[in-house]
């Protein structure tokens, strides 16, 4: 089975390079690394790799941002790369934040588990720490949390134990070939895309199971340079679960505790500034929502509109 790995990146140029590091030091080497950027500042950096001139590596500029977007331009890339290589074999595509830093075993691990499991469709790794809620890790905290120097931090994907879950996590999530031929991301989640996982991976379902693997280690970064402004993101978590559950691909559960958590988390945290986290406007984001779905107009793409 063969592995590709897809980085859609918007801003971050030198986190994308790094990654491209880390990928050389994979046990299992990818047969083919797509980065899709949004302009070519996003992809300066990485022609400069070895994967480049080895021809692994290859890039592309969307004609518009946003990471489903990217993505789905990502996905078209490495079927149409792997139809031209005329290979007869299976593969799967690892999904990578450019800021997710994978153990050198990861491709190889999640290989195996596709391998030993035709039932299991997708893979979500070990996150061992994830800076995504708080300051950003560096490359040093990375690689101490790998090789074990940091204990691993609490985190909803963690454990010892394989277990099938509802929801892979965006960061580092990989999906056999049927899945990629068959499920797009839905570019009705503009920018960041948040909560595109659990929509993919509704979709995927249909297909498989998902799990949890441990083998699979690594960890969030959690840059915050390229992420979506606080006010558009506070409108997209209370827009996009509610688009979802409309479009049955998130339990109306699920989406009225993530509502209901990030109101109470932005309102409470907006008591003070926090220089890492823009939470006030989170909250104004939210509250804009709340108005549009008052009015009957509230919809993801309305992000675009917000200043």
């Amino acid at each position: 089975m063969d592995a590709y790995v897809l980085i859609a990146t918007r801003g971050r140029s030198r986190e994308v390079l790094e990654l491209l590091e880390w990928l050389e030091e994979q046990t299992l080497q990818p047969l083919g690394v797509v980065v899709i950027g949004t302009s070519s500042s996003d992809l300066v950096d990485a022609k400069r790799h070895r994967f480049a001139s080895c021809g692994i590596l290859h890039i592309q500029a969307s004609d518009v941002p946003g990471l489903c977007i990217q993505r789905n331009l990502g996905c078209k890339v490495i079927r149409d790369l792997h139809s031209h290589a005329s290979r007869g074999s299976s593969y799967f595509v690892a999904f990578f934040d450019d800021d997710f830093r994978p153990a050198h075993d990861w491709l190889v691990a999640c290989r195996a588990i596709f391998a030993s499991s035709p039932v299991t469709i997708g893979v979500t790794g070990h996150v061992l720490a994830d800076g995504v809620r708080g300051a950003s890790l560096s490359t040093a905290d990375a690689r101490a949390y790998i090789c074990g120097q940091k204990a691993a931090m609490p985190h909803w994907a963690s454990g010892k134990v394989q277990r099938e879950i509802d929801c892979a996590y965006g960061c580092n999530m990989a999906f056999r070939d049927c899945v990629v031929h068959s499920c797009r991301f839905d570019e009705n989640l503009p920018l960041y895309g948040w909560q595109e996982d659990q929509d993919f991976t509704t979709q995927a379902k249909a297909f498989g199971r998902i799990i949890y693997a441990p083998e699979c280690r690594g960890v969030h970064l959690g840059v915050k340079s390229g992420r979506t402004a606080g006010l558009r993101l506070g409108y997209s978590q209370i827009a996009n679960p509610w688009y979802l559950t409309r479009k049955g691909t998130m339990p109306i559960g699920k989406a009225t505790k993530f509502v209901v958590r990030h109101l109470i988390v932005n309102v409470v945290r907006s008591l003070r500034w926090n220089r890492i986290v823009d939470y006030r406007g989170r909250l104004h984001g939210n509250l804009a929502a709340v108005r549009d779905l008052l009015r009957g107009r509230c919809h993801p793409m309305r992000v675009l509109e917000l200043e």
